[in-house]
């Protein structure tokens, strides 16, 4: 009997939830040193922690090491920082950039 082949929406899938889980934790980064722009310094550690989940990934027989899912990563990360001059705009969130 032939193995299943891979579910391609399971891919896609994935790759999604990367990328909302990058935004999320950019907005998170940010928000939890308000005092620090979302700089260079941000975004290393961000896809950092996003390279060493994927090495970690790689030592386990069910996982696997991803560049797309780096790409994924770094594409939350994109958005969150193409969508901070939105952000400002929404009363609640916007005290985080005001001095």
């Amino acid at each position: 009997m032939l193995p299943l082949s891979p579910n391609l929406s399971e891919g896609i899938s994935d790759k999604l939830l990367h990328f909302l889980a990058f935004y999320l934790l950019s907005m998170l980064v940010d928000f939890a040193f308000p005092k620090t722009p979302f700089n260079a310094l941000k975004i290393f550690i961000l896809l950092g922690y996003g390279i060493a989940i994927e090495i970690a990934q790689s030592f386990f027989p069910y996982r696997s090491c991803s560049f797309a899912d780096i790409v994924a990563d770094a594409a939350g990360i994109a958005l969150y920082l193409l969508t901070v001059p939105l952000l400002k705009r929404i009363p609640f969130i916007r005290e985080r950039w005001s001095e």
